[in-house]
């Protein structure tokens, strides 16, 4: 090598090996109360936050500013919103339905688009997958279901495979990424059994399936269970809705 390349090439890298770069962002109790006391949700901070309970659940997911977060089923955009002002303007956030379900709520579709159309949101993409196979245009950092893990195996999903679900999250999350899940309880050992009749699933056959796919349990919430609530009735019913003993369930894809 001449010295004067040589020289050159021992300045790039000495220039290389002092060029900084940020730390990972880290879980912000911060972000997440400013999240939650945005002024666009006055009308969810009071009864549906009471009965969602947000901030326990998310400090566990462990949602951070600049995470890009992808919301399965997201219904009317309740966590779409919270994510949104969360991760920020560095952070995406991706509503996502199976066509099969989307059928079923084209009105929270419309509206999520509209939302997506707002600048004051403008981290939202609103996608309909055309099956049930789970895809992202990027690895993402948390896939989030909430009441729905249940709906996959039943007849309006294509009696779908749950299994599959769970495998392809594990496929577009990052090394150390989350796939957390929320769902209405079923009795103990009833597996998949009431998924279609009562909208229930088996907290146990939960942990066996996402696991299965190579994920770690990394930890649950006990926020939303409810000792009244007696398992075995439809979570439509008048004297049970909106307050199911519920799971909350993280797993981890390992770094």
């Amino acid at each position: 090598m001449k010295p004067v390349v040589a020289v050159l090439a021992l300045a790039a890298l000495a220039a290389g090996g002092c060029e900084k770069h940020a730390p990972p962002q880290q879980f912000s109790q911060a972000a997440l109360d400013q999240a939650l006391t945005d002024p666009a949700r006055k009308d969810q901070r009071d009864a549906a936050d009471a009965r969602r309970k947000p901030a326990p659940l998310i400090a566990l997911a462990g949602v951070k500013p600049g995470d890009k977060v992808l919301d399965l089923i997201p219904g009317s955009g309740y966590w779409t919103r919270i994510f949104s002002k969360l991760v920020g303007p560095e952070g995406k956030v991706y509503s996502v339905w199976p066509q099969a379900y989307a059928r079923e709520a084209m009105g929270n579709v419309a509206d999520l688009r509209k939302l997506s159309a707002d600048k004051y949101y403008g981290n939202i993409v609103v996608e309909v997958e055309p099956t049930t196979a789970l895809t992202a245009p990027e690895p993402l950092d948390v896939v989030w279901t909430s009441q729905n893990f249940h709906d996959y195996p039943d007849e309006f999903m294509g009696k779908g495979d749950p299994g599959q679900l769970a495998r392809d999250a594990f496929k577009i999350l990052k090394p150390g990424g989350t796939f957390m899940v929320i769902d209405h309880i079923a009795k103990a050992g009833r597996g998949l059994s009431d998924t279609d009749t009562l909208h229930r699933i088996d907290p146990a056959a939960v942990r066996k399936i996402v696991e299965g796919a190579g994920f770690k349990f990394a930890g649950e919430s006990k926020v939303l269970e409810n000792s009244a609530d007696p398992l075995d009735i439809p979570v439509f019913d008048k004297s049970i809705r909106g307050h199911t003993s519920q799971f909350a369930y993280k797993f981890v894809k390992p770094a």
